[in-house]
């Protein structure tokens, strides 16, 4: 070595210790690291160069001298921290360096490092490292770096990672590899979006050998179903780095997801690129096996997937081998290895990676390990809820359970299955199925579609076994020729089927021919049926099912020994047939033959194969409930049949806890023991299992009638009969009844008890309760006072027909279901019931009589009532008729009065005419400068005419409009008499006031054109005259509408002679002419003046008829009918003052030349 260096030539200068020399150290030809070590451990060297030939080392793949020099570099750190004083903390930044470098590559190797053990080793050196490190500068960027990519390889702390990457972009926004750790963050929380943008700002900032930054886009892209921009950035890799094993089997997976013979081949290519440049990638040769498993070339596909599982120890690439491995051996049907390896692949593999447990699931399956098959199945089923294919498979195991609730399960996953492919044959038949014990009418939907499909789609005919279910599930539907068709359609496949497999075909047609015998059973088509039976029996002669429905056919028409032999002959076939036995034992039943019932049935029950037939138990248990209505009665007796009672149906129970016979037979037991209240709560439980239990109703109802809730006990029976029972019910009648006579509604338990009478004429415990009944309700109505006669001679009629009955049954009666003696007593009892009824008759027609009279009394009254009221009403009409013919009277008068009014005005105008026209003449040629002086007398009469004429006008108009209103009271008052009678009243004081009013008016105005005795005196008097007139009006006290109406239209004339400012001189001169010599002359002109007494006498009979009108207003007020005619009143009032002003005003706007009025007007 020597001091001098060549330039063209890599090297290092080591510093001497004892002078200003170098040592020279070339990086091209490394010499030994003890050496080179040794050198920097004599001269105390600067940790940068330790750190510096350490990575120069590692460059040259002499990982060990690296891992030598740093780990001494790491001693001398620690011997600097125990030295180091405050003026020498400049070498923090290399020691964070060495640490850093040492830790990192712990980091890498650990990562690399297959075994778990070694692997746990590295990265717990590399941790340490780093703990040492952040004593030293625990913010330095590149150390933060560090941390929290060893956090990253690790997996399970992807936070403290992602907050150190974080902190670092903070200080450094543009970071590279803190860009690229946050977006392996990202992309592992699902959060590609972000994952896209974060490797888009990296690949910003390190545009160069940016291939693996590439194959991060190309991910992200590829979650985010961008294939295209995938495909893109995969290529762009390739591009950048031939060698990018990633990029190629991105490209080679989107090549063999388009599943397309070019694609595939393209796709396989890449894989086997990439698996030349990376033999040890297990993600290549996962991929690999998987394809050479699609060619069957199960051999490689181990070969490929055991190095896989040898080369990596990521779990779900493990797991992932694993269920390569056993897909292998599953092909190859070595179903042990293949149990191993999925069971393995199971325990790695992440909990969405579910084919394992799929495979898994049929292993169990082949073993027969249905519950373990199932667990694996819904295993998948919460992770992926709509699997249709594990749905499937469930549904066919739980199909075949007993337990109803996974009986439950599979029927919802079948239908979920159909409706997601309606195409599926077998999914259909299964859900047939499932659905028959069920819902028949969906299990009948079911085969049809599964039938149509079947047609449809294979263009076959359905097959005979489906039709035999459809024919069946017809016929529990009671569609019997819907039916008939399926099964003769069956018969006739069988037939054809024969030639091809007789032995099947023949089991198929035997089974359709006795159904469809069954068929013809139930259509009441019994000769068919029989012949059909015996057909069987000859080609069988041991088919027992055909000789017992003979019997009950025998059974059902009677002739109970004919059944019985057939039973017998079924006993031949097989002696020890349940179904047998148990038809002999109901036949005694039948006939309350109890001992030989019994018998049979124990002989069922002692039998081993049928020792616990529910049936047989179920049938001893009601024999033992039956004896205890008989009628003489034991009391040790009934306490030992209810206990054994009690034991059969707890045995039924124990072996089956949904049997609800045995259920409702400890009700039964119960309730005869006293305990009600449990007894009906067991009925309810019943009732809630099944509501088409008619027994449980029945019994619900009896509980009821003991606890004396007789309406709901009536009820209950009522419901029972409409919903159980299509024609009367004989024994439920009786129980109906006997629920009404204890509510005391006999007449009701009568008339029940003969519609039972009319089912069963000759039963002789319904003829007791009739009688029974009749007796009850003779004897209330006969005890009743208040009966009427035809009731207390049907009661006698009755008693009597009881009485007959009761001595008849004790004469003739069965003792073994009657009490003779019982009724003998109840036949006196009627007898002495009877002899009272003379008395009760007589009461009662005595009564009857006296009811009579006091009806006829008050038919009398009425008639005279009705009589009166028609006599009234009549006055009333004939009074209204009087009054409406005088109104009218009253108005022609009026109308005639007015019209000679006018006629008398113009007479009297046209004969003083000549006179006014001279006189006239001569004033105005003598004073011809005065336009507003007249002295031509006729102008005043003609004026003073006028102003007759128009106040006639308008009391006529006036007259017209009261009597509108009044046609509107008679209206609106003609709702009540009284209110009328008011109204009227009302109409006719007003009426008359209105017209004195009137005529009082014209008398006013006459008196003040005579009381002008000269023209001076009336003009200095008008002005006063005025403002008395003014203070006049007030000074009445108004006590009707129409008369404020006319002070209104007063003071409006008043307020009109204002604007007659013009014509006022005029008017004085009119009145100055008319002298007291002259009023001789006008007075044909003025016939309405009266005289001052008559004035006086006419406003005191208008005040006393305003009185009446208060007093009449004031009765009533607050009707309804006064105040909306008062209101009527006022509206119309309220026109009128709008309009006469107008027609005044019109009025003194005309001309000198219209005061002469024509008839026209």
């Amino acid at each position: 070595m020597t001091s001098m260096t060549e330039p063209s030539h890599r090297s290092i200068e080591i510093p001497l210790h004892s002078g200003d020399e170098v040592i020279e150290v070339s990086l091209d030809q490394l010499s030994d690291g003890q050496e080179v070590l040794a050198i920097l451990q004599q001269e105390n060297c600067p940790l940068h160069i330790w750190v510096t030939l350490a990575l120069e080392y590692y460059r040259q793949d002499k990982e060990k001298d690296f891992v030598e020099i740093l780990k001494s570099a790491c001693n001398e750190i620690n011997n600097q921290r125990q030295q180091q004083t405050t003026g020498q903390r400049a070498q923090e930044a290399d020691q964070m360096r060495c640490l850093d470098t040492l830790a990192a590559y712990y980091v890498k190797r650990g990562h690399r490092e297959k075994a778990k053990e070694k692997k746990r080793e590295y990265f717990t050196q590399a941790t340490l490292l780093y703990t040492h490190a952040d004593k030293i500068l625990m913010y330095d960027l590149n150390h933060l770096l560090g941390r929290a990519y060893i956090c990253l390889l690790e997996g399970d702390k992807m936070d403290p990672a992602e907050q150190q990457f974080n902190f670092v972009l903070n200080q450094m926004q543009n970071n590279i590899p803190a860009l690229l750790g946050r977006a392996c963050i990202a992309f592992n929380k699902k959060d590609y979006r972000q994952a896209l943008n974060l490797y888009k700002r990296a690949l910003k900032q390190a545009p160069d050998n940016s291939s693996g930054i590439h194959v991060g886009l190309a991910n992200a892209f590829a979650k985010l179903n961008k294939l295209e921009k995938a495909e893109l950035s995969f290529n762009r890799a390739i591009d950048i780095d031939p060698k990018c094993v990633g990029a190629l089997v991105g490209l080679a997976i989107l090549e063999l997801n388009m599943k397309t013979p070019l694609s595939i081949r393209n796709g396989v290519i890449k894989l086997s690129r990439a698996y030349q440049y990376d033999p040890q990638n297990p993600m290549v040769l996962n991929h690999l096996a998987n394809h050479f498993f699609f060619k069957k070339d199960y051999t490689r596909v181990r070969q490929l997937a055991m190095h896989a599982l040898n080369n990596t120890e990521n779990e779900a690439m493990r797991a992932e081998s694993c269920y390569h491995l056993a897909r292998a051996y599953h092909a190859e049907r070595d179903y042990e290895e293949a149990f191993r390896y999925y069971y393995q692949a199971t325990h790695l593999a992440p909990e969405k990676f579910v084919l394992p447990l799929f495979g898994l699931g049929q292993m169990y399956l082949q073993r027969e390990d249905t519950a373990n098959a199932s667990d694996c199945f819904e295993k998948i089923l919460k992770i992926h809820p709509n699997d249709h294919e594990s749905m499937k498979i469930v549904a066919s195991i739980y199909a075949e359970s007993s337990d109803q609730d996974k009986r439950d399960k599979a029927r919802e996953y079948l239908k979920k299955v159909t409706q997601h492919d309606p195409n599926d044959i077998d999914s259909w038949i299964q859900l047939a199925e499932i659905l028959e014990g069920v819902d028949l009418q969906a299990s009948l939907d079911a085969y049809m579609t599964a039938s149509k499909l079947i047609r449809d789609m294979h263009h076959k005919d359905t097959p005979m076994e489906m039709l035999n279910n459809m024919g069946s599930l017809h016929y529990r539907l009671n569609n019997y020729e819907e039916s008939r068709k399926c099964f003769e359609q069956g018969i006739l496949y069988a037939e054809q089927a024969r030639e091809v497999e007789p032995a099947y075909a023949n089991s198929i047609l035997v089974t359709m021919r006795y159904n469809l015998a069954r068929v013809c059973e139930a259509s009441f088509e019994f000769d068919k049926a029989e012949t059909l039976y015996k057909d069987i029996l000859r080609e069988h002669p041991k088919y027992v099912d055909c000789v017992l429905r003979l019997g009950c056919m025998a059974r059902d028409r009677g002739q109970i020994y004919s059944a019985s032999d057939w039973f017998k002959d079924a006993l031949e076939i097989n002696h020890n047939s349940p179904d047998a036995w148990t038809m002999i034992g109901n036949l005694h039943a039948a006939k309350q033959e109890w001992r030989p019932g019994q018998k049979k049935f124990e002989r069922i029950l002692h039998n081993p194969q049928t020792a616990n037939d529910s049936y047989a138990l179920i049938s001893l248990g009601n024999i033992w409930l039956q004896t205890l209505y008989m009628p003489a009665r034991d009391k040790d007796r009934e306490k030992r049949h209810q206990a054994r009672a009690l034991q059969v149906y707890k045995v039924v129970l124990k072996n089956d806890n949904r049997n609800i016979w045995a259920a409702n037979g400890v009700g039964c037991v119960l309730a005869h023991k006293g305990y009600l209240n449990e007894a009906r709560d067991i009925f309810a439980q019943v009732r809630e299992a099944t509501a088409d239990m008619p027994d449980v109703w029945l019994n619900i109802a009896h509980i009821y009638v003991e606890q004396k809730q007789y309406i709901p006990a009536v009820q209950m029976y009522e419901n029972c009969l409409k919903k159980f029972y299509k024609y009367n019910n004989v024994e439920v009648l009786t129980y109906l009844a006997r629920a009404l006579v204890k509510g005391n509604r006999l007449q009701e338990a009568h008339n029940a008890l003969l519609n039972a009478r009319r089912v069963a004429p000759h039963d002789l415990t319904l003829m007791y309760n009739i009688a029974l009944v009749q007796q009850k309700l003779a004897q209330e109505i006969l005890k009743d006072e208040n009966s009427t006669l035809n009731s207390v001679l049907k009661a006698i009629d009755q008693l009597r027909i009881a009485q007959k009955t009761f001595s008849w049954l004790g004469e003739h009666g069965d003792p073994h279901r009657l009490d003779l003696n019982q009724a003998s007593q109840e036949a006196r009892q009627c007898s002495d019931l009877l002899s009272q009824s003379g008395y009760h008759e007589i009461r009662a027609r005595k009564k009857d009589e006296e009811e009579q009279l006091v009806r006829k009394k008050q038919d009398e009254e009425r008639r005279k009532l009705r009589e009166k009221q028609f006599q009234d009403a009549e006055e009333r009409r004939r009074l209204e008729d009087e009054r409406r013919q005088l109104e009218r009277e009253k108005r022609q008068q009026f109308v005639e009065r007015t019209k000679n009014l006018l006629t008398t005005a113009e007479s009297q105008s046209t004969s003083e005419k000549p006179q006014r026209s001279t006189g006239g003449t001569k004033k105005r040629q003598k004073h011809d400068d005065e336009e507003e002086f007249i002295n031509d007398t006729g102008d005043l009469i003609t004026n003073t005419e006028k102003t007759q004429k128009k106040r006639t006008r308008k009391s006529y108009d006036g007259e017209e409009r009261r009597e509108r209103k009044s046609s509107k009271k008679r209206k609106i008052i003609a709702r009540s008499d009284s209110e009328n009678e008011n109204d009227e009243m009302i109409k006719r004081k007003k009426k008359s006031s209105h017209k004195k009013r009137s005529s009082r008016a014209t008398t006013t105005t006459n008196d003040d054109e005579v009381s002008q005795d000269n023209e001076e005196r009336l003009s200095e008097n008008e002005p006063d005259n005025n403002e008395s007139d003014i203070e006049e009006k007030p000074k009445r006290k108004p006590t009707s509408r129409k008369l404020t109406t006319n002070r209104s239209k007063r003071s409006s004339k008043s307020k009109t002679s204002q604007r007659q400012s013009e014509q006022a001189g005029r008017y004085k001169s009119k009145a100055t002419i008319s002298s007291s010599d002259d009023e001789s002359d006008n007075e044909p002109s003025r016939p309405t003046i009266q005289s001052a007494d008559d004035q006086e006498e006419e406003e005191e009979e208008e005040d006393e008829e305003e009185e009446e009108e208060e007093e009449i207003e004031d009765a009533n007020k607050g009707s309804p009918a006064v105040n909306e005619v008062e209101q009527n009143e006022e509206e119309e009032t309220a026109e009128d003052e709008e309009q006469e002003p107008e027609e005044e005003e019109e009025e003194e706007e005309q001309a000198p030349e219209d005061l002469i009025v024509s008839d026209e007007d």
